[in-house]
């Protein structure tokens, strides 16, 4: 099975499955695909988590997250788009081949990436439809494209979307390896075409940016184990909210109403208090064993309101993303997000080679006594997390969502109408989902719920103290999610969020 938020995508995944491929081998093919036909969301510019877990319960996570640039300009404030906000690497081209690597060591893989272009090539060359979710973020970002050089010669809000020169790059990536991205001649042309742009990015910032290979973080909920990734990743924030949320009976509220989502809502506030400290741990001791400690998150839960919201001011951040996972015949399973953080990313495509660049260094602080402050060559903060949820060591449950601040939430209630309540992927995709804070289009921090939750669910939560902000059902707001359930007896289902263009392809 291989999920995607563009059903083609899915469709390259499933063939190399349908070859004898894994699910890692399958998963790279659908990753590249996606990368030419959601460049809104994600693409060679871009960075990618990877957790893959096999019946054995062996389970690894990669983190391919670029660096900042290895000189900092001077800077009075962080930019979120144009040159300057391309001041770190991209990540996920060199993830491709160390997630390959694995494939060919622990799982009996036998291609390699020059056997898994093929029909990305063959998209960003021949051309497709876009989306209607390219279309909706193009619209929405119209008033900003037309001062981002070169990008309206090579993205377009509908019609058929041709990338040839982003084919090129592909081609050359099929034809001498990934780290032809950084070391090689296309890696010379990004550099010279970042240089070009104003981004403080070098050929050796390239020829460093390497893929890191971690543990997962683990979290017991019920009878399941819960996997993330570590930092500088919120994988444990998301662990922290599931945490809170075992002190309660969850499964004994319906889903549809007012406590429920008023709980979910208070868990995700304890949670993301710990957050702030997030950052890289090869420059900021994070402890993550004070995140998730038992007895801590115990006294969090306790703290909880049953009838009336906490304040709550957060920081805000934004982004887009796109999730993609895959299980193959063996029950090798693979997870990841890959992502250029916000929709259309710095906006800075590089010289001739048809790769938008991610502005993930918008995520970076100024203030020094920030965790995450920026320094040369650190990775900054990063919202991607996906997961995989273990049932007597085997991988049961592949999930994970686009939505930055928004990934946690959305994958506590997912998560919860999952286990807590035995809803299957589609149905838990299709209920409606919340968001805690501010948003593109409101700046309140509030809290969002989509429309068909209902006018009362809405009043009651109100009637609690929540800020209740209504946003249109099935919501771009709400994110791209997506869902593997393995069963014990063998059968697979999946969906791909109906907020998406994506589906689930079993074979």
């Amino acid at each position: 099975m291989v999920v995607a938020p563009h059903w083609l995508a899915a469709k390259a995944g499933a063939k190399i499955l349908e070859r004898g491929g894994n699910a890692i081998e399958a998963l790279v093919a659908a990753s590249a695909a996606l990368s030419v036909l959601y460049p809104h969301f994600c693409g060679l510019g871009g960075d990618a988590v990877w957790l893959v877990a096999d019946r054995t319960g062996s389970a690894t996570v990669f983190l391919g997250i670029g660096q900042s640039a290895g000189i900092i300009p001077d800077l009075s404030v962080i930019p979120l788009r144009g040159p300057l906000s391309a001041m770190t690497t991209a990540c996920l081209v060199d993830s491709w081949g160390q997630v390959l690597g694995y494939s060919h060591s622990q799982w009996q893989g036998r291609l390699s990436v020059a056997g898994l272009l093929d029909d990305a090539i063959a998209l960003a060359q021949n051309g497709f439809d876009v989306s209607p979710s390219q279309e909706f973020w193009y619209r929405f970002r119209g008033s900003e494209v037309t001062q981002w050089p070169g990008f309206q010669e090579v993205f377009f809000q509908n019609g058929i979307q041709r990338q040839p020169t982003l084919a090129r790059s592909l081609r050359a990536l099929a034809d001498h390896g990934v780290r032809e991205f950084y070391e090689g001649e296309l890696g010379a042309r990004i550099a010279s075409g970042l240089r070009a742009a104003g981004s403080p990015l070098t050929a050796a910032d390239l020829a460093s940016t390497r893929t890191l290979r971690e543990q997962p973080l683990a979290q017991n909920y019920r009878d399941l184990t819960l996997l993330a990734p570590p930092p500088p990743t919120q994988g444990a924030t998301t662990l922290a909210i599931m945490a809170i949320l075992s002190s309660f009976e969850l499964a004994r509220l319906d889903p549809a109403s007012a406590e429920f989502y008023h709980l979910l809502v208070e868990a995700v506030k304890q949670a993301f208090l710990d957050r702030p400290s997030i950052a890289d741990p090869a420059f900021t001791d994070v402890n993550v064993a004070r995140l998730l400690d038992a007895r801590r998150l115990a006294a969090k839960a306790r703290s909880i309101n049953l009838d009336k919201a906490a304040p709550w001011p957060p920081p805000f951040k934004t982004g887009d993303t796109a999730f993609l996972a895959a299980t193959d015949s063996a029950g090798r399973s693979a997870a990841m997000l890959q992502s250029l953080y916000f929709d259309w990313g710095s906006g800075v495509v590089a010289g001739d080679t048809g790769i938008l660049w991610q502005n993930r260094g918008a995520a970076f602080s100024l203030d020094p006594a920030s965790p995450n402050c920026i320094r040369a060559g650190k990775r900054p903060f990063y919202t991607l997390n996906p997961g995989i949820a273990l049932k007597d060591g085997r991988p049961c449950l592949l999930y994970g969502t686009q939505g930055a601040d928004g990934q946690p939430q959305t994958l506590a209630l997912l998560l919860s109408l999952l286990i807590d309540h035995g809803l299957d992927p589609l149905a838990a995709l299709s209920r409606p989902r919340f968001l805690l804070g501010r948003t593109f289009s409101d700046s309140r921090d509030s809290l969002k719920i989509e429309a068909h939750a209902g006018a009362s669910l809405l009043a009651e939560l109100a009637d609690r103290g929540h800020q209740v902000g209504r946003i249109e059902p099935f919501s771009q707001l709400g994110g791209h999610a997506g869902i593997i359930r393995l069963r014990p007896d063998g059968t697979i289902i999946a969906a791909h969020d109906p907020r998406s263009d994506g589906g689930a392809i079993g074979l």
